[in-house]
């Protein structure tokens, strides 16, 4: 089963070292290499480089669509959950934590979400708070790769808990924060807020056409070569410096003639140095298991017989990674989205969709790149109707719950 949504969040390619556990540490480079094995060290940056590093991006949401204005003095933290951004729970001092459980903090208040950025506390966006005339002020603003990519555990509460990185966060509405702007049109205002919750147009502000895709997770990408939903690059590189320069705004380059696409933001390259370090973290990402006792067994063995079989899933999601990503392209036609207008796979550089991997499924809905799939049934049923599968009812059943058990 094809999906062929878009990564809209920092995919990287790095220089990958493979650890040897003996007296020595040899470190074997390879720019292709998208095995995941890399040295601690290197993870541990990348996972600072993926959480908390702007690339300098506040040029343009603080610069140029005054994000922190409005932030600042309109946004409290009732109406930043609300619109899907997630609180990190372990940034939270212990002081803070007793205020907002005895009602001491109030949520209803900008300026806590001031505060809550000051500690480096909400989830995929970075904030400079600067003292003036005796309170602070929020006076820069920039996003990370775990805005879309990162979620949390919900522990604390809803929207608030433990990060869980590469996990796509589908309660974010970009396309209302977006829209927040003072800098925008009202025209532009309208087309952002059509995207809806967990939905995201990575060439809207290339092409001008308006066709959200739906967020994907960062997880499970080892030795997976072609990460996009389009297959844009053959590296995780590619469509990190896409992100990184054409979305987030940061300060680099990216260009691709297939696109007719050239963009230089800036003087300084912020980007290019930090793609070995955002790959090996990104690739020690697995795909999380399925919880204990959200799928039966029993009826998970039979549908891998079906998957295999005469659900013919196995001819596209083959292997370990449950995809022929490495070897292959497929036409449009091959996606159960399509036809539609505009055609996400027609404004890519490739034109064709890749095999979408399938280990945490269970994790992500909705499915397909437009989100028209809202279950795994719904999935299933759909490929049964357009293939002509000719699947019964219980054969249907049974593949779902061999789905959810990957």
């Amino acid at each position: 089963m094809q999906d062929s949504s878009p990564k809209i969040a920092c995919r990287s390619v790095s220089v990958v070292a493979t650890i040897m556990l003996s007296v020595l540490l040899a470190a074997c480079s390879s720019d292709n290499d998208q095995t995941g094995s890399a040295p601690v060290s290197q993870v541990e940056e990348g996972k600072q480089i993926f959480r908390f590093d702007t690339f300098g991006d506040e040029a343009f949401w603080t610069d140029t669509l005054r994000m922190h204005e409005v932030v600042g003095t309109s946004v409290d933290p009732t109406t930043a959950l609300a619109v899907g951004l997630k609180v990190d729970s372990d940034a939270l001092p212990s002081e803070v934590v007793q205020g907002i459980q005895n009602g001491s903090v109030s949520l209803t208040a900008p300026a806590t979400t001031v505060a809550l950025l000051k500690l480096n506390a909400v989830v995929g966006v970075k904030g400079t708070v600067e003292a003036q005339g005796g309170q602070d002020v929020l006076t820069k603003i920039g996003i990370t790769c775990a805005l879309c990519h990162s979620t949390v555990d919900n522990s604390f509460a809803p929207g608030i808990g433990k990060r869980l990185d590469g996990w796509a966060n589908r309660d974010l509405n970009p396309g209302a924060i977006i829209a927040l702007s003072p800098a925008l049109s009202a025209t532009a205002k309208e087309q952002y807020n059509s995207w809806g919750a967990g939905k995201f147009d990575p060439r809207h502000n290339i092409d001008s056409l308006n066709k959200p895709a739906v967020i994907p997770p960062a997880y499970g990408l080892a030795d997976i070569h072609r990460i996009t939903y389009t297959g844009d690059g053959d590296e995780i590189a590619y469509w990190n410096r896409y992100v990184a320069v054409v979305e987030m705004g940061g300060q680099g380059s990216f260009s691709d003639p297939r696109l007719n696409l050239n963009v230089t933001n800036g003087t300084e390259d912020l980007v290019s140095s930090k793609l070995p370090a955002l790959q090996a973290y990104q690739l020690s990402l697995a795909a999380p298991a399925p919880p204990a006792d959200t799928f039966d067994s029993v009826a998970a063995g039979r549908g891998k017989a079906v998957f295999d079989g005469p659900g013919n899933c196995a001819a596209c999601h083959s292997g370990n990674t449950f995809t022929d990503a490495n070897l292959r392209l497929h036409p449009p036609a091959d996606s159960m989205a399509e036809p539609e207008t505009p055609s996400y796979a027609s404004r890519s550089a490739t034109k064709q969709y890749r095999t979408t991997p399938l280990k945490g499924i269970w994790q992500h809905p909705p499915y397909f790149h437009d989100g028209s799939a809202a279950t795994l049934l719904d999935v299933v049923q759909t490929y049964n109707t357009k293939q002509s599968l000719g699947l019964t009812p219980q054969q249907m059943t049974d593949l779902v719950e061999y789905l959810k058990s990957l």
